[in-house]
């Protein structure tokens, strides 16, 4: 199934879905259609709006709403990077979310940037997809700032947090630029957001980019201790204008570029992982259409 992404969210007819549409069928958790039909508050003129009388539920059944490109970590091969600091205001973003709802959207996932930047914006809008319009929610968020009282407030409208786990050794991390120096706590911070998960109900996902730096590493009993329903592990993708050391890229990630064999090494090693999702490069170039 090939997924879509529209990156932005812009508000204004077809255009209007600068969020980023992504259609996936393997979310066990998605509503279904009928349910999100009667909680839905909207007019069938709104469909008009986005693009003619005609039924585009298939089309936008998952969406991933980039909040921010803004982020607190520096990691070397991020092909998202912060070329801007634009967000929407909440009600902006609200009626995005409901120009989606009435498009058919089962799915909202809250990424960046690290969307735990603006947590108060983020929170709302989780409470709004699954309060008022009956979207299942995830988030895709690097851990750091994931805070007990977030949890508490808004933990209870979010279906699946995924946290990004590329090592499990602090210099590896370091290197790669998350989480700071070799005295960087990433790992545990990623241990104490699954203990939350836990005390909330979300289901924990992890999202590991293999890479030059750790494509060796066995992370078979740390993973088996965290336990996550999921877990994605991406070939590191350079793509250009983001990261890919060309003079206007923010990022040069080309020495973190491994092989195929070597991608298909690293999950050979962890292929006992049940909650496994290899992705290599042609899988991803060929899933996700960016705009």
């Amino acid at each position: 199934s090939t997924s879509v992404v529209i990156l932005g969210l812009a508000i204004s007819r077809i255009s209007a879905f600068s969020g980023a549409w992504q259609r996936s069928i393997n979310d066990a958790r998605s509503p279904n259609t009928s349910r999100l039909h009667e909680t839905s508050n909207f007019d069938s003129s709104m469909l008009e709006e986005l693009n003619g009388n005609y039924d585009v539920s298939n089309l936008v059944r998952s969406v991933n709403y980039f909040i921010s490109r803004e982020c607190n970590y520096s990691c070397k091969f991020c092909f998202h990077t912060e070329t801007n600091t634009n967000k929407f205001q909440f009600e902006q973003a609200r009626y995005g979310l409901r120009l989606l709802k009435a498009a058919g959207t089962q799915k909202i996932n809250f990424a960046g940037g690290e969307p735990f930047l603006n947590p108060k914006l983020l929170g709302d809008l989780c409470q709004v997809a699954s309060e008022e319009l009956g979207m299942a929610v995830s988030i895709i968020s690097n851990g750091s700032m994931i805070t007990q009282k977030w949890m508490d407030t808004y933990g209870k409208y979010v279906d699946v947090l995924g946290v990004s786990v590329d090592s499990f050794d602090s210099n590896t991390n370091a290197a790669i630029g998350r989480g700071g120096d070799a005295n960087n706590q990433h790992a545990a911070h990623v241990l104490h957001v699954r203990e939350m998960c836990a005390q909330h109900g979300v289901l924990f996902k992890m999202n590991t980019v293999v890479c030059s730096l750790n494509w060796q590493e066995d992370m078979n009993d740390q993973v088996e201790k965290l336990d996550p329903y999921r877990w994605k592990a991406f070939q590191v993708l350079i793509l250009e204008g983001e990261n890919s050391g060309r003079p206007d890229d923010l990022r040069d990630a080309t020495d973190l570029k491994v092989s195929r064999s070597q991608f298909d090494a690293f999950c050979n090693r962890h292929s006992s992982q049940k909650a496994l999702i290899p992705e290599n490069n042609d899988v991803m170039q060929n899933s996700y259409l960016l705009l």
